[in-house]
């Protein structure tokens, strides 16, 4: 779909404010054309002596002023006492129509935060949607960039360029009318210079939109390297690499600068060659209007009158001509955003997908294989099955295919080969909220929220009580530390949980675990960064979250593997070997190497 019906789409469900805005702007137009028509009776009042003669011309605006103001205004008698009456009509013009404007500009910024909560809603939505191969190929400072800069782009479009599109083109149309009425011949001759100021800016156009393209996605790129290295500040910091950031951002803000100063000197070259247009606009009213007085064609305080209409028409027609140009940035915008929205979610329901609460028997794995968009094979082939109540353990070097495993069972991905079934559905077949409502997953990298403690355990279960928050704190031998903190339970955590140690982090994950009850666990090397007495403690947690459950554990320490049911080697997408810690061992293969490698200086944990 192309973008402006796509655009369009967003501002249909605020209709009802802009039509009003635009009725309110159109009588602001009107109004606003009439107090440049009252300076006619004005100049008149001005220099009528008693009962001297007017000078006039018949056309429209006589006409029309004749029929309404003369009538009130008696330009026989005193001069002073005509003008001061015109004046409170000026008044009362300028009250009525400032009215208009407010309705105008309430209504329409009304319109568009209701388009830019909307857009912003949408594209929220749709993220959330997004299977984890799209964040994998994304820069997070991408995405918050067209969540914020570019719907603040978009909104600045709506509100600021429309809006002065809308009202400048009902104030064309009403200066234009009345210069109508009051000379045809002399509001062609102010046509002269219009069309070179409406054509001027269309060489421009396709020049602002290349370069505000690229000025918005080094926007981006600036967001994307603030987040990764406020994301990465330890790393930073141990490597004492922060006069290289600092030389990667002045790079990328020098590039920014200068791609927004290029857009910038196309779209400064509005003001001048606008005003050099009016200003010969106006010399060639200036000339034709005296003939035309000389002539009596039209009398002067008409011309006075014509002459301020059409100094007021030059700048609808400036902001008209402008549009184009001054639009790029938000029409950039918008389309950066429908990019988003274009991005095709790859794990949806099938139309026929069943509802699951539980599953009895079995998971199984048949001969499945997965690889990346970019082509590079992750899984080959691989084939098991995990009773219910068992523990699989999954070990094997980095780069194997471990957590791609555990991934493809949450369909965080979908198989490139193969199926994976529960109770002998396939899991494409099954609703994935349910499928994923039978997981409970606690990662090496714990996900906390800048929320209180107890907000936190409470995530998958929201509904909990502070007595089954406490409990699974309890389980998960995470209460002492919790009623230590400041404000126990309420503590906020601070943002990824900078508050906390890398074992409580982990604690209160698998609290949250345990409150979800669970199930299928997986844990994806939830041990592998902890300390001596932080392993021990979350083990201890670990062994009772076991109890009755089905668990995939994915680990490199063979220690928090070796009372699994069955441990699976995988070494370059495939299963070198299966089964359990003893029978491993004794075929002396790939898994008593990696056993050795870890417990040649420390003896063994042997299996019960």
């Amino acid at each position: 779909m192309s973008l402006y019906p796509r655009l369009v789409g967003f501002v249909r469900p605020h209709a009802a404010p802009i039509l009003v805005a635009i009725v309110a702007a159109a009588i602001y137009a009107v109004l606003d054309a009439t107090t440049y028509v009252l300076l006619i009776p004005f100049v008149d009042a001005l220099f009528v002596s008693g009962g001297a003669p007017l000078a006039t011309s018949d056309n429209g605006v006589q006409r029309l002023l004749d029929a309404t103001v003369y009538t009130w205004v008696d330009l026989t008698g005193d001069p002073l006492v005509a003008i001061g009456r015109i004046i409170v009509l000026i008044l009362v013009v300028f009250l009525i129509k400032n009215v208009f404007a407010f309705a105008r500009v309430y209504l329409l910024a009304r319109a568009e935060q209701g388009v830019n909560r909307d857009l912003r809603d949408t594209v929220y939505d749709h993220l959330l949607d997004l299977d984890l191969g799209f964040f994998g190929r994304t820069r997070t400072g991408q995405i918050v960039s067209r969540l914020t800069t570019e719907i603040e782009q978009f909104r600045m479009l709506v509100t600021r360029e429309v809006s002065r599109l809308v009202t400048a083109v009902f104030e064309f149309l009403g200066a234009l009318a009345f210069m109508l009425l009051i000379s045809w011949k002399l509001t062609l001759a102010a046509f002269v210079v219009i069309p070179v100021a409406m054509g001027i800016w269309g060489p421009l156009v396709n020049v602002l939109r290349r370069r505000d393209r690229r000025v918005l996605h080094l926007g981006g790129e600036v967001n994307a390297h603030v987040v990764e290295t406020l994301a990465g500040i330890r790393l930073v910091k141990s490597s004492s690499a922060e006069e290289r950031e600092r030389t990667r951002f002045h790079g990328l803000t020098a590039d920014y600068f200068r791609q927004f100063m290029r857009a910038e000197v196309a779209r400064s070259m509005a003001q001048p060659m606008t005003e050099m247009l009016a200003a010969a606009g106006t010399g060639v009213i200036l000339w034709y209007g005296a003939r035309l007085v000389v002539g009596a064609d039209i009398t002067g305080a008409q011309f006075v009158g014509f002459l301020g209409l059409s100094l007021k028409l030059y700048a609808p027609v400036k902001n008209v001509a402008k549009f184009p140009a001054m639009a790029q940035p938000g029409l950039v915008a918008a389309e950066r955003v429908f990019e988003f929205l274009d991005a095709k979610v790859e794990i949806t329901n099938r139309p026929d997908a069943v509802a699951i609460e539980t599953f009895e028997r079995e998971i199984t794995y048949e001969d499945v294989s997965f690889a990346y968009r970019d082509g590079d094979s992750v899984l080959q082939n691989v084939s098991f099955s995990v009773p219910r109540g068992s523990v699989l353990a999954l070990v094997g070097p980095s780069g194997a295919g471990k957590s791609t495993v555990v991934d493809l069972l949450s369909r965080f991905y979908d198989v490139s080969g193969g199926r994976i079934s529960v109770d002998g559905a396939d899991i494409r077949d099954i609703r994935t909220a349910d499928l994923r409502a039978l997981m409970g997953i606690v990662s090496q990298e714990t996900v906390l929220f800048h929320d209180s403690v107890r907000a936190n355990i409470a995530y998958g279960r929201p509904d909990a009580t502070p007595d089954q928050v406490e409990t699974a704190a309890r389980a998960a031998n995470a209460h002492d530390f919790i009623v230590g903190m400041p404000e126990g339970y309420d503590t906020v955590v601070g943002e990824r949980g900078v508050e906390l140690s890398g074992g409580q982090r982990q604690r209160i994950a698998i609290a949250r675990a345990i409150l979800r009850d669970p199930p299928i666990l997986i844990f994806d090397e939830a041990t592998s960064a902890l300390d001596t007495e932080s392993e021990r403690l979350i083990q201890d947690a670990i062994e009772r979250l076991l109890e009755g459950r089905t668990v995939f554990v994915v680990a490199h320490r063979l220690s928090t593997v070796q009372r699994a049911d069955q441990i699976l080697v995988l070494e370059g997408g495939r299963i070198v070997e299966r089964g359990d810690h003893r029978t491993l061992l004794a075929q002396a293969g790939r898994y008593k190497r990696l056993h050795d490698l870890q417990f040649e200086t420390a003896p063994a944990i042997t299996a019960p």
